[in-house]
């Protein structure tokens, strides 16, 4: 579809090669609060981290779509938003 995927984690430089190890995108480790603030992610406060937080951008950088999370449920589907982008792009035409 022409799109690029990737990721951000506040987690130490060799716990994020861990995790992306088998991914094919790249992953930002390292993340501080001021990058989230940057972004528009949702900073938690008691816990002091970046909550998921995930944005489907147009080739300008304006936000399509966005998804928050405080917990596992409530990201994006890989699915879900294929067929969003699909509609996305049809209703440029």
């Amino acid at each position: 579809m022409g799109v690029s995927l990737f990721a951000g984690s506040v987690d130490s430089e060799a716990d994020t090669l861990e995790l992306a190890r088998n991914l094919n995108f790249p992953v930002a480790w390292g993340m501080t609060r001021d990058m989230g603030d940057a972004i528009g992610a949702w900073w938690e406060e008691r816990r002091d981290h970046i909550q998921p937080s995930e944005f489907l951008l147009n080739g300008k950088g304006r936000v399509l779509a966005s998804v928050y999370s405080n917990s596992p449920v409530g990201r994006m589907d890989p699915d879900e938003t294929v067929r969003l982008m699909s509609f996305l792009t049809r209703d440029r035409s």
